[in-house]
């Protein structure tokens, strides 16, 4: 379907530029004030999202009396933790094929560490009360395309032989579930992923822990890190923190540590969602498992039902802007809300006619391997993870473990992990970057319109360990 056929452009008429999440929420906390003078504390978090907040709090759990503060150059979870689909997957990996690929040997301590991982944050946000819509409905990754249903064949033999109970459904089985002419097959797992309000998560996340004796400045830029004999000293505009030790939790934004600047690149990922379905929409395409959906293309969607039933569409394009800038300007893209409003029509032709409501984007930090890498630096006093590529909504709370590992000194099995022990491969300087990151994407564009056939460049990159998908 053309994505400028104005049939598909009536249905973004009424859409506005707004995060979804945020619209008129009253559980939003109030908020808090920025840093001003200088404070002292035994670990000092950089970063109010996801992996900053976890930090803080695993670290209270870990010792109740370490004085811990987070400074956040925004508001928690003003960046990715509060724009994502809300899908909190079990994987550490970027997925079941990609982890193998890089770690045979480990893969199945790995994917032990995170169904442990997730069943941890389940049990937190039941400890601590928190509200945000938490649905264990596992997800269905449905194949568009022959190729990618036998695929899904042998990875699900490989994943049960590992300890999981993921099932093949057949194309009749799967539209027993959802109806979508699209699907060929599709391979479900029933509770390696939960579905779950991400800005209530992060708000719920500050409100454990406020109530542990975090303290938590906002509206507070970190400007440069200065390391003294037995400390690091935090400058922001107004004041600074000084520290034994600090956790680096900036996502997507250049990091303080300058050497980790060449391993990630921030690529902007674009999402729909829909006014409330009727009911007599929602019987027109079943989803009665209320499951998180993506499709096994190399450029996927993944899509989901809000608690009160709109489709939050999101996915499929990646874009990176050159020389890796991130401004709020590229937070919008009407030509990629044309792309997802036109696969939505094709994957669900019967909900024609429905308006988009809310539409917005946020930038993702990858790397070439997608899956998050560890460092440290200022003699083991700062240590800094990056490179979710957008599965961090659960893998972030290992990530967060993990630094506290390091800062600790502390050789658990996660710190013996080859992830954890070596970074990725690093981008080239631009302009090479910006080429190999537009070639890479062409080329796998390519290879989901032929098969899944990988061409020369592909398999060059597979064979150096490198890589960009959405």
């Amino acid at each position: 379907m053309d994505s400028k056929d104005p049939f598909v452009l009536r249905h973004l008429a009424t859409v506005q530029p707004e995060l979804w999440w945020l619209d008129s929420d009253p559980l939003e906390p109030v908020s808090q004030s920025a840093l001003i003078g200088e404070v002292g504390a035994d670990l000092c978090i950089v970063g109010g999202g996801y992996t900053g907040l976890w930090t803080a709090l695993l670290s209270k759990e870990r010792d109740p009396q370490r004085d811990v503060v987070i400074v956040e150059q925004y508001e928690t979870g003003a960046g990715a933790s509060g724009r994502n689909g809300g899908f909190c997957s079990y994987s550490l990996t970027h997925g079941f094929a990609n982890g193998r690929h890089r770690y045979r040997d480990e893969m199945a301590e790995i994917e032990r560490l995170g169904r442990q991982n997730l069943d941890e944050i389940e049990a937190t946000i039941a400890r601590y009360n928190i509200e945000c819509n938490w649905e264990r409905t596992g997800e269905l990754r449905v194949a568009e395309a022959p190729w990618q249903y036998e695929e899904m064949i042998e990875e699900a033999r490989l994943r049960n032989e590992m300890g999981d109970h993921v099932q093949v459904l057949s194309r009749e089985e799967v539209q027993k579930r959802i109806h979508s002419p699209s699907y060929q097959g599709a391979i479900f797992d029933p509770d390696g992923t939960a579905l779950v309000d991400p800005a209530r998560l992060v708000w719920g996340l500050e409100r454990a822990c406020l109530s542990l004796g975090v303290r938590i400045f906002e509206n507070s830029k970190v400007e440069w890190i200065e390391d003294l004999d037995a400390a690091v000293r935090v400058h922001t505009p107004y004041g600074a923190v000084t520290a034994r030790r600090v956790a680096l939790a900036t996502n997507v934004f250049p990091s303080l540590v300058r050497r980790a600047r060449k391993y990630v690149v921030p690529v902007y990922d674009y999402q729909l969602v829909t006014e409330p379905l009727t009911d007599e929409q929602l019987e027109s395409i079943g989803w009665r498992g209320r499951e998180g959906v993506s499709d096994a293309g190399n450029q996927f969607h993944y899509y989901r039902l809000t608690t009160d039933n709109c489709i939050l569409w999101g996915g499929y394009d990646a874009i990176y802007n050159f020389r890796g800038k991130v401004r709020r300007e590229y937070e919008f893209n009407a030509e990629t809300y044309a792309t997802l409003a036109a696969h939505f029509l094709e994957t669900f032709p019967q909900l024609a006619g429905i308006q988009f409501t809310h539409a917005w984007g946020g930038a993702i930090d990858t790397c070439t391997r997608f899956s998050p890498f560890w460092g440290t630096s200022h003699q083991g006093k700062v240590a800094y993870v990056l490179g979710y590529t957008g599965l961090g909504v659960g893998s972030t709370r290992f990530g967060a473990n993990v630094m506290l590992d390091l800062l600790d000194g502390e050789e658990t099995e996660r710190t013996q992990l080859t992830m954890v022990r070596k970074k990725p491969l690093p981008f080239p300087p631009e302009p090479f970057k910006w080429l190999f990151i537009r070639m890479t994407q062409w080329a796998i564009a390519r290879a989901d319109q032929h098969g899944g056939r990988r061409n020369l460049w592909l398999r060059t990159l597979d064979l150096f360990g490198l890589g960009f998908d959405s």
